[in-house]
């Protein structure tokens, strides 16, 4: 997959395109890629993702200390499984967002040579959100576009959304979060060195990570994961915390991937968390803890045992 951060560029061959933030990458946006890729697998026409840098929430601040579900990266992870061409990560700023609608569509068929425009019906766009489905739709008829509008998806008839996801996430309901994503909430990150107090003082050996800058963290704790590194997946549990029972205070993830013992060191790990396991607690000594540890694995192993989620890959 291409991956586009500039706005100088030009896509000459037709295309079809879906537009939006895509923070979460669920079951809705889905659908509008699922749409993209019928289109551009009919009448040959590359598929896009256009989508924009910063999140419009960050930049305009309206929400504090904004954080993203998913990263740049994570999301190309995303998207490339899904098999789509190119992803467009235009650059958001003051004039852009001062847009007006017809210019928006001027540039976006400019830059995409776009024929087939796929977007939610509720998308709104331009200068004081002033576009919508019916101005989007006006304007690809005189330009020969396309215009589809999607339906908002919909599970136990709640509205599928970025915002009912990150409150799920928030809350550490990763079971629900992951049927609305289509996937498990995962993180995506260098394997950096850690203090080897897993390995060598507690029996339960870890790799360790830095979450992203401004990525959306559940609650700190103990969770069932699963672990993707180099192509291969494993049952795992992972820790989100600062350690409490050897006074850490630096936030990191440090995941005990089960029937592993290689080095890693520098290389790039998925852990995708399925289930909430406990909150994460100061032990009286490393023997406490790592009696806790013994339980929460059995408790993980039972969990994947049942294969509630087993549909659900990284």
């Amino acid at each position: 997959m291409k991956v586009i951060d500039t706005a100088e560029f030009k896509i000459t061959e037709p295309s079809a395109v879906t537009l939006g933030n895509f923070d979460g990458i669920h079951l809705g946006h889905q659908e509008l890629i699922r749409t993209v890729l019928d289109y551009s697998d009919r009448f040959r026409l590359r598929s896009i993702v256009f989508s924009f840098s910063p999140h419009p929430v960050a930049f305009f601040g309206r929400q504090g200390e904004f954080k993203t579900m998913f990263s740049a990266d994570e999301k190309k992870h995303i998207l490339e499984s899904l098999g789509v061409d190119i992803l467009v990560r235009y650059p958001f700023d003051a004039a852009f967002a001062a847009m007006e609608p017809y210019k928006f569509m001027d540039l976006l068929v400019a830059k995409t040579n776009c024929l087939v425009l796929v977007v939610g019906e509720n998308y709104c766009f331009g200068k004081d959100r002033k576009g919508n489905i019916d101005t989007l739709k006006e304007l690809g008829a005189e330009r020969g576009v396309k215009v589809i509008g999607i339906p908002r998806v919909k599970i136990d008839d709640v509205r599928v959304s970025s915002t009912g996801i990150r409150g799920l996430i928030a809350e550490g309901d990763m079971e629900y979060a992951a049927r609305l994503l289509n996937k498990p909430y995962f993180v995506i990150g260098e394997v950096q060195h850690g203090e080897s107090r897993g390995k060598n003082v507690l029996h339960f050996p870890t790799i360790n990570m830095t979450p992203p800058v401004k990525k959306l963290l559940p609650p700190d704790g103990v969770y069932f994961s699963r672990t993707l590194i180099d192509g291969r997946l494993y049952d795992s549990m992972s820790n989100i915390g600062v350690n409490p029972t050897f006074n850490g205070e630096a936030k990191k993830i440090e995941t005990n991937i089960f029937n592993f013992d290689s080095e890693i060191y520098g290389e790039t790990a998925v852990v995708g968390f399925y289930k909430r396991i406990r909150n994460e607690k100061k032990f009286g000594s490393p023997r406490e803890l790592a009696a806790q540890l013994e339980k929460d694995k059995n408790e993980c192993l039972s969990y994947a045992a049942q294969g509630y989620l087993s549909k659900y890959r990284l």
